[in-house]
């Protein structure tokens, strides 16, 4: 039979063709099927179209997953020096740019045009443009697409999340585990800007406003941009913040994290004339602090306002609470928290514990890393941890 192989990968993603070139190259017969036009779609948007490949501190604690343990085991066996000798081995140009965050010089489409050549060591054979109709299980798994019926061995599910639909992104995952009898940890948006309402839409007057603040939620803090949007908020610090944040719970803003709460005392006896407005503007953008001293309500020369009041406001300053009532959804989200459940596979193979040759690598399981290459990073140890084990 010409469909037979030992192993069909769905998802010619960042996961999908690690895995396969890695299972390929220990001489398995490998297909790849790809719903899109082209493979690695994610990744030739990622970073801007310059691809943060990894971050060159990924460790587990960089990442979130109802069993916090679970991907020790791949991220250790295949760290970002790994990928970075990989990268460095087809001569591509890279920088490392704020917070260990690693990106090629020149074009994503490198790392794409890396990992299929990787793929075609090991004569794995990627088809684009195939929608998958069904999957069956007996003896091994028969797929079919409009193009055909496949049968293998073994199965990879490596579709990722439902993150981005934009560029064909599904929830597919989730319906393919639930088929074998999977636990699924419910999906949300991650890495997603917030949206705010009430009286604190008030803050869409400084739409396009950034700042270097230290976002909270829960107990996860990160000292990044804050961006205001005619929606609510976003940057750095805001998007990563919202992996940790619930639905009802705040988001905590430090608008001058390195300076001491008493700073507005210090202020007064070393300029008495300035105002909390004008303070403010030495240390922010012009028109936040407007807005902040607007509604800190101290209209006052600093000589003539209580240390009582300036401590105050630097507290709240310190830890200005903002009630998000949502946030953009998946369609802005750049990953998702939650995911086909960890408690079904194995650390060491990303295979089912119950379901034998039945695999699941990536975004598709309930693994998300940070902002800043980390999902990346997973995709390639994930892949390679199955691969191997193939």
């Amino acid at each position: 039979m010409s469909n037979l192989y030992d192993v069909i990968v769905l998802g010619g993603g960042a996961a999908g063709l690690m895995c396969a070139a890695r299972a390929g190259q220990r001489g398995k017969r490998v297909l790849v099927l790809e719903r899109a036009p082209k493979p690695g779609k994610k990744i030739l948007i990622s970073g801007g179209g310059r691809c943060n490949f990894t971050n060159i501190g990924a460790g587990p604690q960089n990442f979130l997953s109802a069993n916090p343990h679970f991907a020790k085991s791949a991220l250790a066996r295949y760290t970002p020096q790994d990928f970075l000798e990989l990268i460095e081995s087809y001569g591509i140009a890279w920088h490392e740019k704020t917070l260990g965050q690693l990106f090629c010089d020149e074009s994503a489409q490198q790392v794409v045009d890396m990992l299929l050549s990787e793929c075609a060591k090991g004569d794995v054979d990627v088809r684009c443009g195939e929608d998958v109709a069904t999957v069956e299980h007996e003896s091994g798994y028969l797929v079919t697409t409009q193009t055909g019926t496949y049968a293998a061995h073994n199965l990879v599910i490596a579709t990722g999340g439902p993150s981005i639909p934009k560029m064909g992104a599904t929830d597919y995952a989730y319906d393919l585990a639930r088929q074998f009898g999977l636990k699924v940890v419910e999906p949300r948006p991650a890495l997603v800007p917030l949206t705010l309402g009430g009286e604190e839409v008030l803050f869409r007057e400084i739409s396009g406003v950034s700042a270097p603040v230290c976002a909270t939620a829960g107990k996860a803090s990160f000292s990044e941009a804050a961006l205001f949007t005619h929606r609510g908020l976003s940057g750095p610090a805001i998007l990563q913040a919202s992996s940790y944040w619930s639905p009802g719970e705040p988001i905590l803003i430090n608008f001058l994290p390195d300076l001491p709460i008493d700073w507005l005392i210090t202020a007064k006896t070393e300029n008495p004339r300035a105002t909390l407005k004008s303070s403010l503007r030495t240390h922010l953008p012009d028109r936040l602090a407007d807005i902040l001293a607007e509604k800190l309500n101290a209209p006052n020369e600093l000589a003539n306002t209580s240390d009582r009041v300036l401590q105050s406001a630097g507290e709240q300053l310190a830890r200005w609470e903002f009630r998000p009532n949502g946030t953009e959804g998946f369609a802005k989200a750049e990953v998702t928290v939650g995911g086909i459940s960890t408690a079904e596979l194995s650390s060491k193979t990303m295979e089912t514990k119950n379901i034998p040759g039945l695999y699941a690598i990536g975004e598709a399981v309930d693994v998300t890393g940070w902002l800043g290459g980390y999902n990346f990073q997973w995709a390639w140890a994930s892949g390679v941890a199955a691969g191997d084990a193939l």
